[in-house]
């Protein structure tokens, strides 16, 4: 399958679907989420080491010793180990805050876009691999009752992306003049210069 100079090692990954979480280890010579993903010949995954989970599913998980899972079904990926990029694979990109809508569930983190663009429409037009990496990323359910989880990396398959937008934090209290039981603070021992958490 590869050339023997190459060496094949065996990566985690958990692939979500729209209605499963697969866990298992697939056979690669590439070391990233995205490179496995996006430079595959095939259409499809084998896994090894398998589990398979439903959903809100707490019951006893699906094993198997190899299994086959379809590409065109994968909302997005996670890698259980992360990987420094090779120097050489490096490319001057710019960082950027997203939110991605891939129903059933949502992405936060940062995407990485070609530096020089000169704006934000130009930069998402750039975007053309199937998948896509979000770093720092949290993503979470509501709908389907999958709590928030962080990865260093999610890969999120563009083509079952309904909204892929630049996105920014909101403090919900500002320009309120602080929570209502700060009121007639004046910079207590609590206080940490005056900004608010949570």
């Amino acid at each position: 399958m590869y050339p023997a100079f190459i060496e094949v090692g065996r990566v985690e990954l958990t692939l979500y679907t729209d209605a499963l979480i697969t866990h298992g280890k697939v056979r690669t010579r590439q070391h990233r989420v995205t490179d496995i993903l996006n430079l595959t010949e095939q259409s499809f995954l084998i896994l090894e080491d398998v589990t398979v989970e439903e959903y809100g599913d707490r019951g006893q998980p699906i094993r198997a010793d190899v299994a086959q899972v379809n590409l065109d079904t994968v909302l997005f990926a996670v890698a259980d180990t992360p990987v420094e990029p090779s120097p050489e694979l490096r490319t001057q990109k710019q960082p950027a805050a997203a939110m991605v809508s891939i129903p059933p569930f949502r992405v936060t983190g940062t995407i990485h876009l070609m530096a020089g663009e000169a704006t934000i429409r130009e930069a998402l037009n750039e975007l053309e691999q199937r998948f896509i990496p979000v770093t720092d990323a949290t993503f979470w359910s509501d709908l389907v009752g999958e709590p928030r989880r962080s990865a260093v990396v999610v890969a999120v398959n563009r083509h079952r992306t309904q909204i892929l937008a630049q996105h920014r934090e909101v403090d919900p209290w500002a320009g309120l003049g602080g929570r209502p039981a700060d009121e007639g603070a004046e910079g207590g021992a609590d206080d940490e210069g005056g900004q608010l958490t949570g």
